[in-house]
This record gives structure tokens, sequence and C-alpha cells, in this order.
């Protein structure tokens, strides 16, 4: 096997954003008495959509937000988020100069991630990168967010679909901030590189390879991975 593409998860691997989307749903929740701690944040909603997380926080806080849709709620949070967002310093450290690396050696890119579209191109708006990914798997392409596989299985469905020879799912390569992810990318067939962004070595197992900065990963290091 040899690595063709690298599919990146978004928030905490490209985007330094999960700090902004806490305080966004802080800021919503406040209105109903709930906080979120960021422990509770890391340790339960990280890798999931925004409907699952108002979802969840509904089922174990029982109640009905006097009324308002989980969807309301939601697309509030992207309105909260989207001005914050604009405000902080928030690519990693790093991304650019490997995204561009892989580009000159001819490795397809993606992403698949669990925010939706519009908060994914409000991040890259003037970095850089706006055009630099091939396939673009948000949120509102998917039914079933990570764990399950369904995002990486369409990100290299819509990879294969400009493909002159077919990319298979162990030529692929994940790299992901969460358990979460780690899981969804195994399930889809594909190889991951765990990064220590968001949580510490011993939350990414079942990583292939752990690596504390995208700066310590070398184009070497994917395509062991699939060989």
């Amino acid at each position: 096997m040899v690595l063709k593409a690298v599919i990146f998860d978004f928030d905490g691997v490209i985007a330094d954003s999960e700090p902004c989307h806490l305080a966004a749903f802080n800021r919503i929740l406040a209105e109903f008495g709930i906080e979120l701690t960021k422990e509770q944040y890391y340790a339960i909603y990280l890798g999931f959509t925004d409907y699952e997380v108002f979802e969840n926080i509904r089922q174990n806080y029982k109640t009905d937000f006097n009324g308002r849709s989980v969807e309301h709620l939601a697309n509030r949070k992207a309105e909260v988020f989207q001005k914050l967002i604009r405000q902080a310093d928030h690519l990693i450290d790093g991304i650019a100069e490997l995204i561009e690396e892989l580009k000159k050696n001819n490795i397809r890119i993606a992403v698949n991630s669990g925010a939706i579209a519009a908060d994914i191109k409000i991040m890259l708006d003037g970095t850089g990168l706006e055009n630099s990914f091939e396939v673009i798997v948000s949120a509102d392409d998917v039914e079933k967010g990570k764990p399950d596989p369904q995002g990486y299985l369409l990100a290299l469905k819509h990879l294969n679909e400009n493909s002159s020879t077919p990319i298979l799912a162990a030529q692929c390569a994940a790299i992901e901030d969460s358990k979460w992810g780690i899981i969804s990318a195994k399930k889809a067939g594909m190889h991951v590189v765990g990064i220590t962004n968001s949580y510490p070595a011993k939350e990414l197992a079942g990583s292939d390879l752990i690596i504390d900065s995208v700066r310590h990963l070398k184009i070497s290091d994917l395509h062991k991975l699939c060989s």
C-alpha cells in the first residue's frame, strides 16, 4: 500500500477553535441556568455536532429549553461562535506548512469535521488555506457524527469521484485529536495519527502514531503507516 490521501479533522487539528465553541455553547445555555465546564466539554462533548451537544444536554439535564428546538439553539450558537472566532488567532501552529508539504508531494487532502460548513468557512477565511482542501465533509453532510465512520467514508467517496485510480481506505491517513475521531477513522479502515492538542497521549489509544505537534509529522511517517 502507498499513501494517497490525508483527511484532517478540523477543530483541534487545523483550528484551535474549541475554546470558542465552549464559550458559544455557554452563552446560549446561560439562558437556561446551565453551564458546561471545560472538563465536561472535553470529556463528553468534544467531537459531537452542535445538534448532538444540545440534544445530549436536553436529555441529561431533563430540560425542554423553554420550548425552543435543538435546531434553533444550534443556529443561535453558530451565530455567537462566528463572532467569537473572528476575534481569535486560531490556526494551529505548523498546519499550513504541513498542508503545503502534502500538496508538493501530490497527496490528496480532505477534511472530515463535526463542525457545520458555515463555521469551517469562517475559520478558513483569511488563513491562506481557503482552497487547500479538495473535499470538506461537515456536520451538514452526515446523519451520524463521530465515532460513526460515515463522515470518513463520505470524504473518501468524494475523493474517488475525482480520482483516475481508486483510493482505498487503507491508503488514507486521518489526523485526529479525540478518541471519537480515532474510532471513526478506524471503523472506516484508515490509519490514524493522534495529536495531543486536546487530550494527552493516553486518551488517544488506537492511534497508529501519536504526536505532540504537526511540526513533528513528516511525509515519510505517513507513508510508513500505509506501507
